[in-house]
């Protein structure tokens, strides 16, 4: 099972710092977001890099580095997953 507790938490995305762009998976905007993208294996947020497969807590949103674009994986809360 996914440890959510030992997720960085990396707050809200600052607009002056490099964030790699945030999609929802299966969603139409992740095929454009995702073409959009340049082919890489980290994403950025807040200016930090994160590999490809790596997950962060952004808020009370699960994300997921995959090949340059943060994709929500659902909550943070360990008790409501």
């Amino acid at each position: 099972m996914f440890d959510r507790l030992h997720v960085p938490h990396v707050g809200a995305p600052d607009p002056d710092k490099k964030t790699s762009p945030i999609a929802d998976e299966g969603a139409e905007e992740f095929d454009s977001v995702e073409q959009a993208s340049p082919a890489t294996s980290l994403c950025f947020f807040n200016g930090a890099k994160y590999a490809s497969g790596k997950y962060v807590c952004s808020g009370d949103t699960l994300l997921r580095c995959e090949t340059g674009v943060w994709i929500r994986e659902g909550t943070c809360d360990p008790d409501n997953p």
